[in-house]
């Protein structure tokens, strides 16, 4: 991806969502999704507004299928919200208003 995402796999997952000094917002996603594929702009998006203070992480499934089964993920796109290494939010499923969703869920985790 480009941009301000960054792509991780089952092996840097530690190093860059549960150690990181900012939250971080993690989507699980696959090539084949369609809602993935909507959702990817948005999170580009939310990338640079939030460039700093939030961290976008995307975990395609088909990759890494042992840190999406360690979160127990059934449907993507699935995005889970973590601070302090700590999975503190889930966002499911892209619905109409997925960025204005998104931004209320980040809000009170960014400083």
């Amino acid at each position: 991806m480009a941009g301000n995402t960054i792509d991780v796999t089952d092996d840097s997952f530690e190093s860059e969502v549960l150690g990181s000094d900012v939250p971080v917002l993690v989507d699980y996603w696959a090539p084949w999704c369609g809602p993935c594929r909507m959702a990817a702009p948005v999170l580009e998006k939310i990338a640079d507004e939030y460039d700093g203070r939030l961290k976008v992480c995307k975990v395609n499934i088909d990759d890494n299928r042992e840190i999406a089964m360690q979160y127990r993920i059934m449907s993507i796109p699935t995005m889970l919200l973590f601070k302090d290494g700590e999975m503190v939010d889930q966002i499911t499923g892209v619905a109409p208003n997925f960025e204005s969703d998104l931004k209320r869920k980040i809000e009170p985790y960014v400083e």
